[in-house]
């Protein structure tokens, strides 16, 4: 898990970005769903604490492994190897 600033995001996180702050409907069945943080790659917080956001890969047309996960206390995440 990696923590960058939004403008070293690859361009395709920006409308991640927007559709988390526009709210549900998400693009896909999975975003918005829990993070459960099993590597404990992130801070350790309780169950629910994290959610995951699809980054959509451009190259493969499909989910792929990038993500980006959002915590409740507004921490944003970034991985490309989910």
């Amino acid at each position: 898990m990696l923590t960058i600033l939004k403008k070293d995001l690859p361009s395709e996180a920006s409308d991640t970005l927007k559709n988390i702050e526009k709210g549900p409907p998400y693009p896909y069945f999975q975003d918005g769903k829990i993070f459960h943080n099993r590597e404990s790659l992130l801070p350790i917080k309780t169950a629910g604490y994290y959610s995951e956001f699809t980054v959509e890969s451009l190259k493969i047309g499909s989910r792929g492994t990038k993500r980006i996960v959002v915590g409740k206390g507004g921490e944003t995440y970034y991985t490309d190897d989910h």
